[in-house]
């Protein structure tokens, strides 16, 4: 990487770097594991002249979002927080039978379904031709396209501007952030709203979820370099939300620049407390590296003690950020036996890099591990409940991030 996507600087400087891994969703099967992988670097770096965190963009959107094993809606918490966003949006925008409103990487319908629920008008636009597929069968209307300035415009032209656009966890996922967001400004209405949820680079930092960088995420943000990527296209940031989802997220409101107006409180404060965690100098990324390299150390030192004692580790879940935490630790079938999914797409297949075998939830109530280790850590609420059942036998969960903790579950 030579220049920064967004501004085009040279001034690059290196955050953390975790070495070379497959695509975090390559999910191998059977007949595959005597093929070779293809693996890239994954070094993170922010630009010091508009602090976008970013790595460099060695995979397309189209070799990963084409046929896609995420599906949303196997989270419940995931489609819940959906409903509840879908309800306060309605409200706060005065959504009803005359709206229209446009999703943007809107996978399966766990968001839209909701839109549908209240007879409100929608369309997604999803670019992976299996999950868009889904969507369609739940009976949410999906478009097949990646977003770009021209399939925004092709959208609008169709089926009218949109009172609200959506695009959650997905503004990190684009390579070209200013092509994309001219998208959106495309599809809005000249007075309507986008909404984006993506992660916040300050929580990544602050509680250690390195996991979360893969080659599908090639930029990280904080409010500050969000403005900026907004304004590329010609939209305003005017609020933000601070969200428990994903370890912490941001929920971004802007508007077209001509019907902004002025930002609320909350986006102040928010770029204080960035400004104060040092994340618009050098000094808040610089002991980052040293505080991954401990939780890897100690997850292996965990795994290697519980295999010296005969003791039994299984895994839950089988998502992207846990492809980069096992390929950085370099954690092989040796020391995690098999991990399980709820997504049937997943099944009998192996995890990237690791080749972990990928198998059904049922099989752990079957063995009985001493230990599971969770790495979908950021669900921790809702798979503890979901894994109450290990407490029959004396096992305990793992949760790797932000630091290694053993957990004794109660029903």
């Amino acid at each position: 990487m030579t220049r920064c996507r967004l501004c085009g600087s040279t001034a690059l400087e290196s955050v953390v770097d975790l070495g070379a891994t497959p695509p975090c969703e390559s999910f191998l099967s059977a007949e595959r594991l005597d093929e070779p992988e293809p693996t890239y670097p994954l070094h993170l770096r922010v630009c010091t002249d508009c602090w976008l965190a970013q790595i460099p963009p060695l995979i397309t959107p189209e070799e990963t979002f084409s046929e896609y094993a995420y599906f949303s809606s196997y989270s419940s918490s995931w489609v819940e927080h959906a409903r509840v966003f879908v309800e306060d949006a309605a409200a706060r925008l005065g959504l009803g039978e005359d709206s229209f409103v446009v999703e943007v990487a809107s996978n399966d319908g766990y968001l839209l379904r909701h839109v549908v629920d209240r007879g409100v008008r929608c369309l997604g636009v999803e670019p992976s031709v299996n999950v868009g597929a889904a969507a369609r069968e739940a009976g949410v209307p999906t478009h097949t396209a990646f977003l770009s300035p021209e399939t925004g415009a092709e959208v609008r032209a169709e089926h009218g501007p949109a009172d609200l656009v959506v695009a959650n966890n997905v503004y990190a996922h684009i390579p070209d952030v200013i092509g994309f967001t001219k998208g959106l400004r495309a599809l809005v209405a000249d007075d309507g709203w986008v909404s984006i949820e993506v992660q916040h680079l300050l929580t990544l930092i602050e509680e250690n979820q390195y996991d979360t960088i893969y080659h599908e995420h090639f930029q990280y943000y904080t409010v500050a370099s969000a403005i900026r990527a907004l304004a590329s296209g010609g939209l305003t940031l005017v609020d933000v939300e601070l969200l428990p989802t994903h370890g912490g997220s941001l929920r971004l409101w802007a508007r077209p620049d001509e019907a902004a107006g002025e930002p609320s409180r909350r986006v102040s404060d928010v770029l204080a407390r960035e400004k104060a965690a040092g994340l618009q100098e050098l000094s808040g990324y610089t002991e980052f590296s040293a505080r991954v390299a401990k939780v890897r150390r100690d997850l292996l030192r965990f795994l290697v003690d519980a295999a010296e004692e005969g003791k039994t580790v299984v895994g839950y879940g089988a998502p992207g950020k846990g492809n980069t935490l096992l390929n950085h630790c370099g954690i092989r079938p040796d020391l995690l036996a098999y991990t399980v999914d709820r997504n049937p797409y997943k099944h009998g297949r192996y995890t990237p890099g690791t080749r972990i075998p990928i198998l059904p939830p049922e099989r752990i109530a079957a063995d009985r591990p001493d230990y599971v280790l969770v790495l979908p850590w950021n669900l921790r609420a809702e798979l503890t409940e979901q894994l109450a059942y290990v407490h029959e036998w004396g096992g305990r969960l793992v949760f790797p991030i932000p630091e290694l903790s053993i957990v004794e579950v109660e029903r």
